[in-house]
């Protein structure tokens, strides 16, 4: 047997803090993967009947200090609401747990960096949820770039539209469009492009939702990017495509082009005397991305393995955040922004 195959087959024992809906997500796809032990799942608000609404699980908890003081869990998922990342993570950390966080790593610059710190120290691994750099279409995008196919990188596209707005109370507690939404698309800026960000420049407005407005932030954006190595880049923003979920990017350098388009419910068109019709993009994130969901698990599950280091680490995860800040400082101030270092 080779090392691969014992790293793959070694059974990994995790326990998930926080069951809203990603840690749904993370939950029924653990229960897809191989070799893998949900001893835990953990909530404030876990009632008596969900030993039977989560079979998978050994144990239902209300308290995350009991998963971490099991000696027998390797590695936790932290999928709590934002603010509490930093704690989460540096108890975590503490008690030798490897870890998987959602996006983004933090609100709070001094808790985030104090989580990094005790990160190092400990000596864990931690892995960034930026589920889309799982997107095997996205990922073909970056094999062209290794390839050299792209030749010198000269302009990165990205448009992310969502299909509907998120509720006010979601808008509220959400950090702003570019600390929810769009640090996706800063993280796919620097994945795609293998290039650091050097400044942003932003015109954002309110032209959905007036209530959107009234609580702060904008819900449709045009960022430019100015990267180090003399690219340029574009992101757009938009709270409701009403016609699906617009995801597409494209990579253009002075060999050739390499673009993504949406996935449609299907491929098929039909094509008449009066028009040429086709399915419009899938409507939720979670029917696009099901598969790179699945997939950055595995990856991660394959890295507390030792099989290989973590695909999208604690420091591409503030370098989101950096830009995310450029981005709310440039459209307040409507000037560029220089995006700060970790």
């Amino acid at each position: 047997m080779d090392n691969r195959t014992k790293f793959t087959s070694q059974n990994i024992t995790i326990g998930i803090i926080g069951m809203g809906r990603i840690g749904n997500v993370h939950y029924k796809n653990l229960m897809r993967i191989p070799n893998v032990t949900i001893k835990y799942i953990c909530d404030l608000v876990a009632t008596d009947d969900w030993g039977s609404k989560y079979k998978a699980a050994e144990n239902v908890v209300t308290d995350y200090h009991e998963i971490l003081a099991d000696q027998a869990v390797q590695a936790v998922l932290i999928c709590v609401p934002t603010d509490l990342h930093p704690q989460l993570t540096i108890d975590a950390a503490k008690a030798g747990k490897d870890i998987f966080c959602e996006k983004p790593v933090g609100f709070d610059d001094e808790a985030i960096l104090k989580a990094l710190t005790v990160v190092k120290q400990c000596g864990v691994r931690f892995e960034v949820g930026f589920n889309r750099r799982f997107d095997k279409n996205f990922r073909r995008i970056v094999d062209h770039r290794i390839n050299g196919d792209i030749g010198d990188e000269q302009v990165l596209k990205i448009t992310s539209r969502d299909p509907e707005p998120p509720s006010m109370d979601y808008v509220k507690r959400s950090g702003g469009i570019f600390m929810d939404m769009t640090i996706h698309d800063f993280d796919m800026a620097r994945y795609i492009t293998d290039a650091e960000v050097d400044q942003v420049f932003v015109t954002g407005n309110v032209l959905i939702d007036p209530e959107i407005g009234k609580a702060g932030d904008i819900d449709t954006a045009i960022i430019n990017l100015s990267f180090k190595n003399g690219m340029m880049g574009v992101i757009d923003n938009s709270r409701q495509a009403v016609y699906g979920y617009d995801q597409r990017i494209e990579l253009f350098g002075s060999k050739g082009m390499a673009h993504a388009d949406n996935v449609l419910d299907s491929t098929t068109k039909f094509a008449g005397a009066t028009d040429v019709s086709g399915d419009k993009p899938m409507f939720f994130f979670l029917q696009r991305y099901i598969d790179a969901y699945k997939d950055e698990l595995e990856s991660f599950l394959d890295a507390v393995r030792g099989n290989h280091e973590v695909e999208c680490t604690f420091e591409d995860g503030i370098k989101a955040i950096r830009i995310a800040q450029a981005a709310k400082e440039s459209l307040d101030t409507g000037l560029p922004v220089k995006v700060k270092a970790i």
